[in-house]
């Protein structure tokens, strides 16, 4: 399973471990991903992710699930997520035709 966000794209980074004598050895920062279960309230049904730390946050300060799939492009999006942004397009302008 590969180390990446579905949200927001994040990767793991790679840097430098510096010693005390300055020697630099490379190693990698891997994203803080958590598995959890988000809620669409317009969809009505609930889609496992896994999600880094700071997306998490960031759902909550957009103000949702929802919200933030329609802030966000598709470009950074796992093709998973796009996929339900697409749906919850769809369906908020079947909801606004009617």
């Amino acid at each position: 399973m590969s180390r990446v966000c579905d949200l927001t794209g994040t990767r793991r980074q790679i840097g430098h471990k510096v010693s005390h004598s300055n020697i630099k050895t490379k190693r990698e920062f891997a994203p803080n991903l958590v598995d959890v279960t988000l809620h669409s309230d317009a969809l009505g049904q609930g889609f496992k992710l896994r999600v880094t730390a700071a997306a998490l946050r960031t759902v909550d300060h957009v103000g949702g699930f929802d919200a933030f799939l329609l802030k966000t492009s598709e470009d950074v999006m796992s093709s998973r997520a796009a996929k339900i942004r697409r749906d919850l397009k769809k369906k908020l302008a079947e909801a606004k035709a009617a």
